[in-house]
């Protein structure tokens, strides 16, 4: 009897000693470093676009027990965050820190197209993934031959300069505008690739630019570029803006009454709070991206974005930047946690996302929305490289 209890109370402790481990390994999280402003110009859009997909996506893995492994066990997903203030070195400097002191597993892609091209190199010094949401660049050719990690989602330059000049032209064919464009642009490398791809595509479309003006990203007062725009007597207004800028070009345009029946402003377009700030007024202004609000897994994200998070999602790239989180998510599933083999997965897998179904060809997703219009409230896509659901184009009546 003494012997049996003993066994019995042996075998006990070793069945308990090894649920231990399990659950000890279970809740092992995995570590996901995040590099984005906090602080500094482009902080208003990371606030909007960047940092509450990554809570939300946060929340639901965790919610429901952590990222299912191969093995069975869950992980819990841990976030490590860093403020680049919105300074490439800031950006280098930071994802460095999360692979060599942090050493963390994976870490997301930068917020912007020169903070990610910034810090390319360092997540291919240490192997990191770099899929990218906020990122544009016609480069992405040269990019992933240069570094096998990287992948686009939001699109190119050329695609969405081809997007806008057909928009205008089809307007101009149409009898609702002229072809004089004016076109300023920020001094960043989203803003001053933009422009110089838009000059010849623009002229090819019968468009003649009257007005073509950079300005310095940060640039406060804004009314002396918009007076030169307006000065130039165009149809129709084209920035290449990011959203500090988008704002206050779109500020001073109602100030000065730059009165056109094309109006376009770039990055933060479809920011809830744009629409929040101009109200009606906006009405027909055109920006990049846009949505097809009407599939069931975008309306499904909207809600559980505004749930958790408090805040409305954006229409562009909030649902891009949430999609390439569950691209993560699904690679990890999928293979683990070797950094070689999640990269190499996303290359070859086919992903379901909130966007539709994504697979990557030459690290790049070819199918994205270019040009969105606020309609009565909303900020609907209008034209895609391919996707369904687009709206007709309407015209801007004044402000």
């Amino acid at each position: 009897m003494i012997r049996r209890t003993a066994l019995k109370a042996a075998i006990a402790a070793v069945i308990a000693g090894t649920l231990a481990m399990g659950v000890a390994h279970a809740a092992d999280p995995i570590k996901i470093g995040a590099v984005a402003p906090k602080t500094g110009p482009l902080a208003a859009g990371a606030a909007i676009t960047h940092w509450p997909n990554i809570q939300l996506w946060k929340h639901q893995v965790n919610e429901r027990g952590g990222l299912k492994m191969k093995d069975g066990t869950r992980r819990l997903v841990e976030i490590i965050e860093y403020d680049d203030r919105t300074n490439p070195g800031e950006t280098i400097k930071a994802v460095q820190r999360l692979a060599t002191q942090d050493k963390v597993d994976f870490i997301l892609a930068p917020y912007g197209s020169g903070l990610n091209l910034a810090a390319a190199p360092i997540y291919a010094k240490y192997g990191y993934p770099q899929i990218t949401s906020t990122s544009i660049t016609d480069k992405n050719a040269e990019l992933t031959k240069r570094y096998p990690g990287i992948f686009f989602t939001l699109g190119t330059t050329t695609a969405l300069a081809n997007s806008v000049a057909e928009i205008l032209a089809k307007l101009r064919a149409d009898g609702k505008i002229g072809n004089k464009v004016a076109m300023v642009n920020v001094a960043d490398a989203f803003g001053i690739e933009l422009a110089e791809v838009a000059r010849p595509i623009f002229k090819e479309a019968g468009l003649e630019i009257v007005y073509d003006k950079s300005y310095p990203l940060g640039t406060q007062d804004l009314s002396p570029i918009v007076k030169g725009a307006k000065a130039s007597n165009p149809d129709a207004f084209v920035a290449w803006s990011y959203p500090p800028d988008t704002f206050g070009l779109t500020a001073q345009s109602k100030i000065v009454g730059l009165d056109v029946k094309a109006y376009y402003t770039a990055v933060a377009t479809a920011f809830p709070m744009y629409a929040a700030k101009f109200g009606k007024s906006v009405n027909g202004n055109l920006g990049a991206g846009g949505v097809n609000h009407d599939t069931p897994e975008m309306k499904a994200y909207y809600a559980a974005h505004l749930k958790v998070t408090g805040k409305p999602a954006d229409s562009w790239a909030s649902p891009v930047m949430y999609a390439t989180l569950q691209v993560l998510e699904q690679a990890i599933e999928a293979v683990g946690t070797d950094r070689k083999a999640v990269t190499d997965y996303v290359k070859k897998a086919t992903f379901k996302t909130v966007m539709g179904p994504w697979k990557f060809t030459n690290q790049s997703i070819h199918d994205f929305w270019t040009v969105g219009q606020w309609q009565n409230g909303v900020f609907n896509g209008v034209s895609s490289t391919g996707l369904p659901g687009a709206k007709p184009v309407i015209t801007k009546t004044g402000w």
